[in-house]
């Protein structure tokens, strides 16, 4: 059951359900623009840029390109593209350099990149109408002003490849996933001369449990301790989410997200609608780790009438019919809750964003064929970058860029404390120990109330079983948007985020 879950999860932006794999598209060589390029080791391009942030004029340098990696023998294993964003006019060997990856696994950085973090960010109307094909403008909320960046594609995505005589698979598995980004970030860390800089590791979804493993294995194996890691719609342990009818965890810590998507929809009852959404979620949680959990840890010892006492409340934090939670043993199931909660309206709702709607393609199927919110979204940011490849970094490359592959799986879930089949996969306790050895270490953690694919209270329960002192905990910073998996597609999150983000980073400094 436990591999079923993890294959529910994979291949996202995050966690995703399906591959996009995209051929470059041709540069029209009418337009094309003569660049100033520096080719060098690597097939690397460098470019230089400016732009303007509130009035503030900010000159950096781009570049595209690959970096060979050595394996822990020394020998060559793969070619890991990447792009980087260094500030100019400053000292590079002292300043903030961000490491960042989405998830999957099996998805490129393209979404951090292009929707939260680099100076060009995606045009995009969120919850509206965006027709193909997707544009770029300057991004105002970039963190470059804060912090160089670099984003990492991981083997089989973007343009990364092993190199020829490795086998791809050695690459597809949560240890050798980190092993290799690992890799990366000492090699690159030693080529561009930014031993001294402060580091952090951003990571979204999936992309949350490498940035814990990489924090880990970064000094356990060279000793490179980082200053923060950020955690943008985080799962560090599957279990807090996995859909699996032994585990009634799950439904606890899924409620509330549930009882968010049905407040914006309107669909609750109205002593619970009327309040505003903090209120309800405050209603909602302490049901859920009261009243509820108590329900579904007694099983079936739970008495009759009490039982439906506990279904009519959980129908009322929901906005199911009664008679649905009771069929449901009041055991609600995200993908269940996604495809019947406007089934009157043939309607479904989305997983990553459950703010978002489509059509339903089979009212009497029992899941929904589609994500809405996915489907909304990658179109236009498979284009958007395409372009900006080849007309604002000037990197051009004949092979398939590619935004997600699924040919990644089967993954490895395997890990060296836990061997296979031995319960869920968790890197919390990955966390406490680094936040142990490295006590000078700042979390930040971004959860989205809408978003059902990592669940905001299931982050919330991780962090609270840590089991760290009170100075420890302090360094641990927890952030809440009115948005999904990616909130940064929601502009007021957005701001909300670049803001926090700024704060995070330049107080983590100073401790």
């Amino acid at each position: 059951m436990n591999k079923i879950f993890y294959t529910f999860l994979i291949c996202s932006f995050g966690l995703m359900t399906q591959p996009y794999a995209q051929e470059p598209a041709a540069t029209p060589a009418t337009n094309k623009k003569e660049a100033v390029t520096e080719k060098i080791v690597d097939d690397v391009v460098k470019q230089s840029h400016t732009m303007s942030i509130k009035g503030t004029r900010l000159s950096y340098e781009s570049i595209t390109g690959t970096l060979t990696v050595k394996n822990e023998e020394g020998k060559e294993s793969a070619h890991i593209f990447y792009t980087a964003y260094f500030l100019k006019d400053t000292t590079p060997g002292t300043r903030p350099i961000t490491f960042c990856f989405n998830g999957g696994p099996g998805s490129s950085s393209i979404w951090l990149h292009m929707g939260l973090l680099g100076p060009k960010k995606v045009v995009f109307k969120d919850l509206g109408v965006n027709p193909p094909p997707g544009k770029y403008e300057n991004n105002p909320y970039t963190l470059l002003d804060q912090s160089d960046l670099v984003f990492v594609d991981p083997v089989s995505t973007g343009f990364s490849t092993p190199v020829n005589g490795v086998e791809a698979k050695q690459f597809y598995g949560v240890e050798e996933d980190i092993a290799s980004i690992a890799n990366f970030i000492q090699q690159f860390t030693t080529k561009y001369n930014r031993w001294g800089s402060p580091k952090f590791l951003l990571g979204e979804s999936y992309g949350t449990l490498r940035a814990v493993g990489l924090a880990d294995k970064l000094y356990s194996t060279y000793f490179m301790n980082v200053n923060g890691l950020i955690l943008v719609s985080s799962c560090l342990d599957f279990q807090t989410s996995g859909i699996d009818s032994t585990n009634d965890l799950s439904y606890a810590l899924s409620l509330p997200s549930f009882t968010a998507t049905a407040w914006y929809h309107k669909k609750l009852a109205p002593q619970l609608q009327d309040k505003k959404l903090q209120e309800v979620l405050n209603d909602a949680e302490h049901f859920a780790l009261n009243e509820y959990a108590t329900a579904l840890l007694l099983g079936d010892s739970l008495p009759v009438e009490k039982k439906a006492a506990i279904a009519e409340k959980l129908a009322s934090f929901t906005g199911l019919p009664l008679q649905y939670v009771m069929q449901s043993n009041l055991r609600i199931r995200d993908y269940r809750f996604m495809k019947n909660f406007l089934q009157s309206e043939e309607k479904v709702i989305g997983r990553f964003d459950s703010r978002y709607t489509g059509a339903d393609l089979d009212p009497i199927g029992s899941f929904s064929d589609y994500d809405p919110s996915m489907d909304a979204v990658a179109g236009n940011y498979i284009s958007a970058f395409q372009e900006y490849l080849r007309e604002d970094l000037h990197f051009e490359k004949d092979s398939p860029y590619y935004i997600l592959n699924r040919t990644v799986h089967p993954w490895n879930w395997e890990q060296k404390n836990r061997p296979s089949g031995m319960g869920y996969l968790s890197l919390a306790e990955h966390l406490q120990n680094t936040m142990v050895k490295n006590p000078s270490m700042h979390v930040f953690i971004a959860s989205g109330h809408y978003d059902l694919a990592t669940p905001y209270f299931a982050a919330d329960y991780t962090i609270n079983h840590l089991h760290l002192n009170a100075k420890l905990r302090g360094n641990i910073h927890q952030y809440y948007y009115d948005a999904g998996h990616m909130m940064y597609l929601h502009e007021p999150s957005l701001v909300k985020l670049k803001s926090d983000l700024t704060h995070y980073l330049q107080t983590s400094l100073k401790k």
